[in-house]
């Protein structure tokens, strides 16, 4: 069992990792934030075996509050490892910012220099990350992240101001973050003389593709067109996106498609994916009967029951597959062969299709014809 503290635990990075290394049972975590005393900090640096200080001011309301938050409370921390006869390695999050001349950087690089005077003891071990951007769930907006700032007001049909769109932002993911300030816990780090690290990965974009991403993640929900997620950080954007969204706006309501037959509706589509639909449709009721030079689809019925029918074209042959809810059994439809759909059961059949490719409207290649020959 070991114990380590967090500081700065009910922030960004902070609350990220304590949750992470909360899934350890065999990890207990010291949590170290505002409201806690230099008493709590002294009781919670002896307990520990390992220290992530990623506690930070970045945008406070009096620029003393830098000191105060990023130098100071760095010292307190060094102060209180030299009284301990083992300490524990540290881990300290700084900023690129250390690095550039204001207020909140030279705070940033005070305390750096104060970890490093203290890991010049060679039983000291200090881990130094300067961190640029970081992006991902729980950021504060117009504060921690402009990427949470453009995700909460976008999702929130808020406004956002672009002076430039050419700007460029260098960023990292929460969840890079916090593992690689596992890996150090864990020892899995390479060594390094200066004792600063780097994360493996970042990302190099610009406010103007971020503005157009995060807006096609919001225009996802009126045409359905998800972006590709090959590109991971488009991927890590949609999870930080979707993570902003208002607890009462969760949910969005489909097009339901509605006839004779029953109804008819889109769920989710892109253009490396192809479409998934689903459709209700009544006791003795056929879909279908069509074929397709290239479009291919998958169907699966997932309640109710249905015979599924085949003919290639130009042949007699009618080959039928029965399924049921009770079994889910996905059907391939085969281009070239006409095929239909029909209940054959006596309540509603729920259905779930899949096609390789979008609708085009103009160019559909769907092509009309009865499975059963007149």
């Amino acid at each position: 069992m070991k114990t380590v503290l967090v500081t700065g635990a009910f922030g960004f990075i902070g609350s990220n990792l304590a949750a992470t290394l909360a899934l350890d049972d065999q990890i207990t975590v010291l949590k170290f934030g505002r409201e806690n005393t230099d008493s709590d900090l002294k009781n919670y640096v002896e307990k520990a075996d390992f220290i992530f200080h990623v506690a930070g001011v970045n945008r406070p309301k009096d620029d003393n509050e830098f000191t105060s938050g990023n130098k100071e409370l760095t010292e307190k921390i060094i102060t209180l490892l030299e009284q301990q006869k083992t300490p524990a390695p540290l881990l300290f999050t700084s900023s690129t910012h250390a690095e550039r001349d204001s207020a909140y950087g030279e705070s940033k690089k005070a305390a750096e220099d104060a970890v490093l005077r203290w890991a010049e003891k060679p039983s000291n071990r200090a881990f130094i990350y300067r961190l640029p951007n970081v992006f991902g769930k729980w950021s504060r907006p117009n504060y921690n992240s402009v990427v949470s700032t453009f995700c909460y007001n976008i999702s929130h049909d808020l406004d956002i101001t672009i002076n430039d769109r050419s700007t460029p932002l260098n960023l990292v993911y929460i969840d890079d973050v916090v593992t690689e300030c596992i890996r150090a816990f864990k020892g899995e780090l390479t060594e390094s003389k200066s004792n600063f690290y780097d994360l493996p990965r970042s990302f190099n974009t610009t406010l103007g593709e971020i503005a157009d991403i995060l807006a096609s993640f919001k225009q996802s929900r009126v045409d359905l067109v998800m972006p590709s997620f090959e590109n991971i950080f488009h991927k890590f954007l949609y999870a930080t996106y979707v993570s902003y969204l208002d607890k009462d706006d969760f949910s969005y309501t489909l097009d339901m498609k509605r006839d004779d037959r029953g109804w008819l509706a889109e769920f989710i589509k892109a253009p490396a994916f192809g479409q998934i639909f689903l459709s209700r449709t009544k006791p003795g009721i056929a879909r279908g009967n069509h074929w397709h030079h290239t479009k291919v689809e998958k169907f699966l019925v997932i309640e109710g029951d249905a015979d599924i029918t085949f003919r290639k074209l130009d042949t007699d042959e009618i080959i039928t597959y029965s399924v049921t809810g009770d079994t889910l059994q996905v059907v391939d439809i085969p281009t070239g062969y006409v095929h239909a759909i029909k209940n054959t059961g006596d309540s509603d059949l729920l259905t779930l299709f899949w096609a390789n490719e979008l609708l085009d409207p103009n160019a559909p290649d769907t092509h009309y014809q009865n499975v059963a020959k007149d």
